[in-house]
């Protein structure tokens, strides 16, 4: 009979209690039975879990552009909103006059290019036929030149005019979920005020992700090459545990990672995007992104329970061809599910 590990975790510790005892010796019991395994390679997945935060994978704030009093809130707060709904409508009077005024400077400007222009066209046709000096057509010219930046800048005002009316309503730049709104009917909003509420596009939605860095560091030298490392990467499924334990049913996909480590953490960020269908994931939710980082080629293994610790050392109970129980040391590594990799005290068999 080969060597095999005991299962019963129980029956090693209570083995090791007991030669460690004092007390006088009891009656032996009969002899317990006990379940064994053969200790065998196996090829068994890497698992790797993170804590993960929920965000929009865009957070638009949005802003007021030019300055005056809020007149409507035209979106329901916590709702989808379609990118170009109108968001706010500030008081447009006062940019409506504007617009008018900029427009008349414009129409006169334009009056007096027309005249400036003839008076330069006659001025030059006097000027070739000797009837006017070189001074008057000088003036002629320069007058014109004059009218015509003054149109230019008229020009340029209704521009801006027309923008700033335009900036009196708030419309959506995305598609997503509206915020609250931190301004309401009546007050006075502009540039520096801070955002008047944020919209998030949370389908898909992004966890955030954080790595340590000898776990990069370990995987970069797995894989120094940048395409084969996409391609690594592309094809990777996460999984996303919510925070009362259930598996969200939907797969993640790696998004990207950030250009940095963190000197504060020591840690990289990267980001898995999840299918959001009926927006139930939210910003700012807590979980855990778990994948399998690769598959273990012929590792040791044995279940769980046949391993003790004690004061931090590992140790199984081995049964010999003679059916005697040993208690050996063992070396740890990974865990695999149900299974220990021992990487040092037992062979195969």
């Amino acid at each position: 009979m080969k060597p095999c590990v005991v299962l019963s975790a129980l029956f090693l510790c209570a083995s090791i209690f007991a030669s460690c005892s004092r007390k006088p010796a009891q009656p032996v019991p009969d002899t317990p039975e006990v379940l064994v395994t053969t200790v065998t390679r196996r090829d068994v997945p890497v698992v790797k879990e993170r804590v993960a935060t929920l965000d929009g994978l865009i957070n638009a704030t949005i802003n007021a552009q030019v300055t005056g009093y809020i007149i409507s809130r035209n979106y329901t707060e916590g709702s989808v909103v379609k990118k170009g709904d109108l968001l706010f409508q500030i008081d447009p009077r006062p940019f409506e006059a504007a617009l008018a005024q900029a427009k008349a400077t414009l129409a006169k400007a334009q009056a007096t290019q027309l005249k400036t222009d003839e008076d330069e066209k006659r001025a030059l046709e006097l000027f070739k036929n000797n009837v006017t000096s070189a001074q008057e057509r000088d003036t002629a010219v320069q007058a014109a030149a004059a009218a015509r930046a003054e149109t230019q800048a008229a020009e340029a005002a209704v521009q801006q005019a027309e923008l700033n009316l335009g900036y009196t309503k708030i419309t959506a730049p995305i598609d997503g979920l509206a915020g609250f709104a931190t301004a309401q009917v009546g007050d006075l909003v502009g540039p520096s005020t801070g955002p008047l509420t944020t919209i998030s596009q949370i389908d898909p939605i992004k966890a955030v992700v954080s790595a340590g860095e000898q776990a990069y560091t370990d995987f970069i030298m797995r894989h120094p090459d940048a395409e084969e490392r996409a391609r690594y990467l592309s094809k990777l499924e996460f999984e996303l545990i919510l925070s009362n334990g259930q598996v969200y049913p939907h797969k993640g996909t790696f998004y990207a990672a950030d250009r940095n480590l963190d000197l504060r953490t020591g840690s990289i960020r990267y980001e898995v995007l999840f299918p959001n269908p009926g927006n139930l994931l939210r910003p700012g939710q807590f979980g855990r992104v778990r994948f399998v980082s690769e598959i273990k080629k012929g590792a040791l293994v044995v279940p769980q329970e046949a391993v003790a610790e004690l004061q931090g050392n590992y140790q199984v109970a081995v049964v010999d061809e003679n059916n005697r129980v040993t208690i050996r040391p063992v070396t740890v590594g990974d865990r695999f599910g149900a299974w220990w990799e021992i990487t040092d005290g037992l062979k195969p068999g």
